[in-house]
This record gives C-alpha cells, sequence and structure tokens, in this order.
C-alpha cells in the first residue's frame, strides 16, 4: 500500500470510530424510537422473537441472510410494506420475487399477538429480527429501539428503488444520502454480502454480455470468472456473494473485492471507486471495527421513518394486510 492510500486509510478509520460513538448506548437513534419502548406493554418482546428464531433457524440456518435481505428491502421507510400482500404491493414487485423470510415474521407476529395483543408493530419485529438473524450468523448484537408504526401503503414501484447491483456508485451514495445514510453506511452495510446468495439472473449479464460486448467483464478475476460461469449457466440458479466463506459473517466479503472476487458489480465498483474504496481496505484489515460499524450502520438503517403524511402508520394485527377501518 503506497503513502497516500495509507494516509487515506487512517483518515477513514477515524471517520469510522467517530460514528460507530455517537449516541446513547453507543449508536444513534431517531428520537421518536425508544430502547424502553416495550418495556411495560411487552416486555417479554425480545425473549419471544429470540426463541422463535432460535427454531426456525435451526430447521434451515439459510435463513438468516433472507431475513436481512427482507428487513433491506422493507427500509425505503421501514415501516413493513415489504410484508403487505396484496396486488400491486412492493411484495408483488420484480424486485421482491427471490425474498424469503415472511412465514417467520407471521409465526413471530402471531404468537407476539396472544402474549401482548395489538401493541407490537410488524415494522418492530422485522427490525427485530434482521439483529437477531445478524448475531445467528455470526455478526454483532446491538440494542433495538422500538416504536415504529406499519405503513397502510404498498406500491410495487417503491420495490424498484432498492438497489440490485447494477447500479454506478453515485446513485448508490446518491441513494443512501437520500435516506440519511452516508458514505461510510454504504461500503459498510455492502458487507452483509458477506453470507447469503444472489441469483445468476444478476450476474450473467457480467459473464457473458458485459456492456453489449458479448464478453466478459474484465474487471473479475479469470479464474472466478471461470468458476462462475460454471455455476451460472441457468438464470434461475443461485451462486454465494462470498465465494470463500458464505456462511461466516466475516471480513472476507472485502478482501474478495481486493482480488477481483465481487459478485456484483455494484460490489466490486466498491474498490474501483477512489471514494469507497479505502474504506474497503479499512474494513478488510480491521475486522473488529468492521462489526462495530456494521452494528451501528444496522441502527441507522432501522431508523429510517418515512410514513405519509395522510396515514401515520397503524399497529397492524396482521402483517400481510391493513387493519379493518
Amino acid at each position: 500500500m503506497d503513502q497516500s492510500i495509507r494516509v487515506m486509510v487512517m483518515v477513514m478509520m477515524m471517520m469510522i470510530m467517530v460514528t460507530a460513538v455517537q449516541g446513547g448506548n453507543g449508536y444513534e437513534y431517531d428520537d421518536d424510537l425508544s430502547f424502553s419502548y416495550y418495556h411495560g406493554s411487552c416486555p417479554q418482546l425480545e425473549r419471544i422473537i429470540h426463541n422463535k428464531m432460535n427454531l426456525w433457524l435451526k430447521n434451515d440456518s439459510t435463513l438468516a441472510p433472507a431475513l436481512m435481505r427482507l428487513h433491506f428491502h422493507d427500509c425505503t421507510g421501514c415501516d413493513a410494506s415489504i410484508l403487505l400482500n396484496h396486488k400491486g404491493s412492493e411484495r408483488w414487485a420484480k424486485a421482491s420475487k427471490s425474498l424469503r423470510g415472511f412465514q417467520v415474521i407471521d409465526d413471530i407476529k402471531a404468537e407476539v399477538e396472544r402474549k401482548c395483543p395489538k401493541t407490537v408493530s410488524c415494522a418492530d419485529i422485522l427490525t427485530s429480527v434482521a439483529r437477531d438473524a445478524t448475531v445467528a450468523a455470526g455478526g454483532p448484537f446491538w440494542m433495538v429501539p422500538y416504536g415504529r408504526k406499519d405503513g397502510r401503503i404498498s406500491l410495487a414501484k417503491e420495490a424498484e428503488s432498492v438497489p440490485m447491483g447494477h447500479e454506478r456508485i453515485t446513485e448508490l451514495i446518491e441513494l443512501f444520502q437520500s435516506k440519511g445514510l452516508n458514505l461510510l453506511d454504504l461500503v459498510v452495510l455492502s458487507g452483509a454480502h458477506t453470507i447469503g446468495r444472489s441469483t445468476c439472473d444478476s450476474v450473467q449479464y457480467r459473464l457473458f454480455n458485459y456492456k453489449g460486448t458479448h464478453k466478459p467483464d474484465p474487471s473479475i478475476d479469470p479464474k472466478y470468472l471461470n468458476f462462475l460461469r460454471r455455476k451460472c449457466r441457468w438464470a434461475s440458479e443461485y451462486v454465494e456473494l462470498d465465494a470463500v466463506s458464505p456462511k461466516k459473517f466475516d471480513v472476507q466479503y472485502y478482501k474478495n473485492l481486493q482480488k477481483k472476487m465481487g459478485l456484483l458489480s455494484t460490489d466490486q465498483m466498491l474498490y474501483s471507486d477512489s471514494r469507497t474504496a479505502p474504506l474497503v481496505s479499512a474494513f478488510a484489515s480491521q475486522p473488529s471495527v468492521f462489526l462495530h460499524q456494521f452494528a451501528a450502520s444496522m441502527v441507522k438503517l432501522g431508523n429510517i421513518q418515512d410514513y405519509d403524511a395522510d396515514q401515520h402508520g397503524e399497529v397492524r394485527l396482521n402483517c400481510n394486510r391493513v387493519n379493518a377501518a
């Protein structure tokens, strides 16, 4: 690493440490949310979620990254709108067709309603589930502030704003900024790709016809390219996001980018773009910093609240549909 890059990494590391210690309990949270929100009305909430998650993940460990992804897709507003199941909703959008884990949320919600009826929002459940899924996969723990409401509106076009892996870095930066997230949040939350998988449909253009050239993306490591071409002959197949340690929540994702082994083009561009490359290098060499900052940025992500002015939100009794008028 040359001296200029070394200095940039040191500066970025200082930014990370400053950001990671902001706010109460080490993390930022919205003034409308509270760690004690359910202490009186549903004190057993986190225990219910934890126990249910253990049962589901014991039978299917692949649900951990799937549930994290479900939360990411919901957090254009973090109002459980992704869970609404009706024609024309986000859940029915093309961008949502590979989402999984809805049955886990339904199961937890049913148990919560039995113990604490008409009290806990689906949005709060999904946010807490994402935290427990992260921990189950080997990631960090963080305290979840509660008090979110469930949105009443869900439109398929909203799901199309979720990054799909072929955007430019500038577009991602602007999208994150529009939600109150910064460059640091973008790079560290992309690290969730240390686990889980993608459809081959999302990467085939990089393998066979990059930018209409009928050739592969030249930024892909040749050996990795050969592996992907064998793995992704069919668009309906799946491929691991991290080819080295796909079931371990670690910094291998960032090391892969340094070796030109990013699966999605948006992954690899994090290391080719001068604005984000120093952060990739910092996280690749500092696992403890990555884990701490991932927790801090997940709190920021979960605190996005975007309710339509005329519908303010509710506590849904069933996560699949709005309450009857």
